[in-house]
């Protein structure tokens, strides 16, 4: 059974991947891991030199050093040191074949992918004899960690710090300026056509009103009012259904009280299947808004 089952390098300052080892593994778990570690990726910034991310079968390791961050997915049999010491052997492999200068202008992904076959010595190595080829190294690195013991680090508050969206907090607006919706469905379109049907009914009858709002001394000016609000309104919803929006729930169902304390104030102007139609669609929005979901981005890891 592998001990080491993978392993990763990244950049500290912006999570840019450099290498990673190759797999074909299909355990869930791993996959699973695979996933978190671009997650941690993004933090090691915030996080010290040493630090541990514990699962129930695999533990994830993790080492950094000039600006570079050495990442390894083991199983949690593995002793706590001989991981580590995989990470400060993978480290000195990297940094005599590759200048500092070198991983700073680095601009794309993986950058030095012919570092694998590196890893895979590295790991072959620690699986078939379960250490270092020098036991110097092994005593070195459990005396670091006797020092410096490597931090625990919970993934809920990795996640908190990245502001990824994890059920325990609420996405930043500027956050969700990054963030896809879904496709458009086709009763969105329709919703959105109704939508607009109804903004210009609005608009119309509300600039018609004007005409005679002047002629009668001004009386009719809250139903005028009333017409640009229900279009302001019907906007913001075509608006909240095509784009991502922090407190969206509130935001739509707000909307919706709005266009129907508007309809229900121009009863008089309108009859009763106006007032109907207009509410419906209104009612229609909102659902379709609160329904369309986040697209689901999957970062993978390996190469």
């Amino acid at each position: 059974m592998s001990l080491i089952l993978f392993a990763f390098v990244v950049r500290v300052r912006d999570g840019l991947p450099l290498s990673a080892s190759t797999d074909f593994e299909h355990n869930r778990e791993l996959q699973e891991r695979k996933h978190q570690l671009r997650t941690i990726s993004k933090s090691l910034a915030h996080f010290p030199d040493w630090g541990t991310v514990k699962g129930q079968q695999l533990h994830i390791h993790f080492t950094s050093s000039e600006g570079v961050s050495y990442l390894s997915v083991c199983h949690r049999s593995l002793p706590v040191a001989k991981a580590f010491c995989f990470l400060e052997d993978l480290r000195w492999e990297f940094t005599a074949r590759f200048d500092s200068t070198v991983v700073a202008l680095a601009a794309r992904p993986y950058p030095f992918l012919e570092f694998d076959s590196t890893i895979q010595k590295l790991k072959q190595q620690y699986n078939q004899s379960g250490g270092p080829a020098l036991e110097v190294t092994l005593a070195e690195v459990q005396e670091d960690l006797k020092i410096r013991p490597p931090q625990v680090i919970n993934l809920d508050e990795v996640e908190l710090t990245n502001g990824i969206t994890n059920g325990h907090a609420e996405q930043s607006p500027a956050a969700g300026k990054n963030q896809r919706l879904e496709p458009v469905t086709p009763p969105g379109i329709l919703s959105l056509v109704l939508n607009i049907m109804c903004a210009s009914l609005n608009v119309i009858r509300g600039v018609h009103l004007i005409e005679n709002t002047f002629q009668d001394d001004y009386e009719g000016i809250w139903n005028v009012g009333a017409f640009f609000l229900a279009f302001i309104c019907c906007v913001f919803q075509c608006h909240l259904y095509l784009f991502h929006s922090s407190q969206k729930k509130l935001k739509s169902f707000s909307l919706l009280i709005i266009i129907v304390l508007c309809n229900l104030y121009l009863l008089g102007l309108r009859n009763a299947w106006q007032l109907v139609f207009h509410v419906v669609v209104a009612s229609l929005s909102t659902f379709l808004i609160l329904t369309r979901k986040l697209q689901h981005r999957t970062d993978d890891c390996g190469v």
